[in-house]
This record gives C-alpha cells, sequence and structure tokens, in this order.
C-alpha cells in the first residue's frame, strides 16, 4: 500500500537499473523517525524522501529505506510485524563519519549507544548506536598515527 500522493522522483525502473555494486534496503516503521537519525545523528544527506521510500547518502555511500506498508505484498510482509530486532547479526558501518560527534548527538537526541567511540587494535575509532528500528550503526574513522 503506497501512502505517496503525486509522482515520485524518478521512475522506480529508471532508478533500479541505475544501482550498482552493493546496496542497502532498510525496512523501517517510521520513516520520519528513521531520517531524523540518519540525518541528525549520522549526518546522512537526504537525496529523496516522501512518507513510502527514501535515498539517504553519506561518506561516499548510498542506501534506501523503505517504510513497511510498502512491503504488504513482499515475502517479508507478514513476518515484519514479528521482529523483535531488526538489526541483530548486522553493522551497518558508514566510514569516514566522525564516531565522537555521531555519539554526541546519539546521547542528545535520546538514541541508544551500543559502545561507546573507543580506538579499536584494527586501526579505526568506532561507535555503535542503535536506530529506532534496531538496525546497528557504526561510524568511524582512522585513527590517525604519528610517523
Amino acid at each position: 500500500m503506497k501512502l505517496r500522493i503525486g509522482e515520485p522522483w524518478m521512475v522506480a525502473k529508471e532508478y533500479g537499473q541505475s544501482l550498482i555494486g552493493l546496496t542497502i534496503n532498510l525496512l523501517v516503521i517510521d520513516m520520519n523517525a528513521a531520517l531524523f537519525f540518519q540525518t541528525e545523528v549520522l549526518g546522512a544527506e537526504v537525496v529523496y524522501s516522501d512518507p513510502d521510500f527514501a535515498v539517504l547518502s553519506g561518506f561516499g555511500g548510498e542506501w534506501m529505506l523503505h517504510a513497511d506498508h510498502t512491503y504488504d505484498k513482499h515475502p517479508f510482509g507478514s513476518s515484519l510485524g514479528k521482529m523483535a530486532n531488526r538489526g541483530l547479526g548486522i553493522e551497518i558501518r558508514l566510514h569516514g563519519c566522525d564516531p565522537d560527534k555521531a555519539q554526541l548527538a546519539a546521547e542528545t537526541l535520546g538514541f541508544e549507544i551500543l559502545a561507546p567511540a573507543k580506538d579499536m587494535g584494527h586501526g579505526l575509532r568506532e561507535v555503535y548506536l542503535q536506530d529506532p528500528d534496531g538496525y546497528t550503526w557504526v561510524p568511524d574513522v582512522v585513527i590517525e598515527t604519528e610517523s
């Protein structure tokens, strides 16, 4: 069931055929809440959004959000309401997104910090944040070493 009124910013077939490489499509309960987290905590830019669908970009990547109601005829449709934590088992990493800034924004706005910003042995400073749908986002930056 679509809630969008009017024409989308791009014909679905045209957009679908423009995609290359790996893409991520996240199903969200509340589009506005998801967009708020993505823009205010992660610093993502909204390429397009309507009540059904959104495209975001940032840090060299682009990803999509689909509202649950758009999956009413999809194989996932009957299972969506039964999911306790959608993001369990996947880390969505944003390389180049300042983990300290993201953590501060998450704290200020009341989002859950799963693990605070920390320098890791694999050369990245990272923070683990949970969005309103239970997805785990890991903003990270390269730890600068002295020469």
